[in-house]
C-alpha cells in the first residue's frame, strides 16, 4: 500500500533505513522518515480507531494534525495525532479506547 510511483513525486523508498514498531501487540516495518500513521497505512491498516461516542471508525483524514482522526496512545500517551509523529525503533502503538484519558 505504500506509494511508489507518483507523477510529480520521487520517492527512495529502498535507501530509508527499516524501522520495526509494535501496533497493537504486533510487529510491523515502516521507513525512516514515515510518520506513524504512514507506515500503518503502507502496511494495509485503514481503520486508526473509532469515535468515542458512537464507534464509528476512524481513518487517515487530513494528515497535518489539524483533526482529531488519527489519536492513538503512543509509548504510554494518549491523544498523539500519528498522522504528524515521526516513526521510532521500537515504538509500542495502541488503538485508543474511549477519549484517552492517562490511568
Amino acid at each position: 500500500m505504500r506509494i511508489e510511483e507518483h507523477p510529480i513525486l520521487s520517492f527512495e523508498n529502498e535507501k530509508r533505513k527499516k524501522i520495526k514498531f509494535i501496533f497493537d501487540g504486533k510487529e510491523y516495518e515502516g521507513l525512516e522518515g514515515d510518520t506513524i500513521a504512514s507506515a500503518l497505512h503502507a502496511a494495509g491498516v485503514k481503520v486508526l480507531g473509532h469515535h468515542y461516542a458512537n464507534n464509528r471508525p476512524r481513518g487517515f483524514y487530513c494528515a497535518i494534525g489539524n483533526c482529531s482522526s488519527c489519536l492513538m496512545t503512543v509509548d504510554g500517551e494518549p491523544n498523539v495525532r500519528i498522522c504528524v509523529e515521526e516513526l521510532k525503533e521500537g515504538m509500542v502503538v495502541e488503538t485508543q479506547k474511549g477519549k484517552g484519558e492517562l490511568k
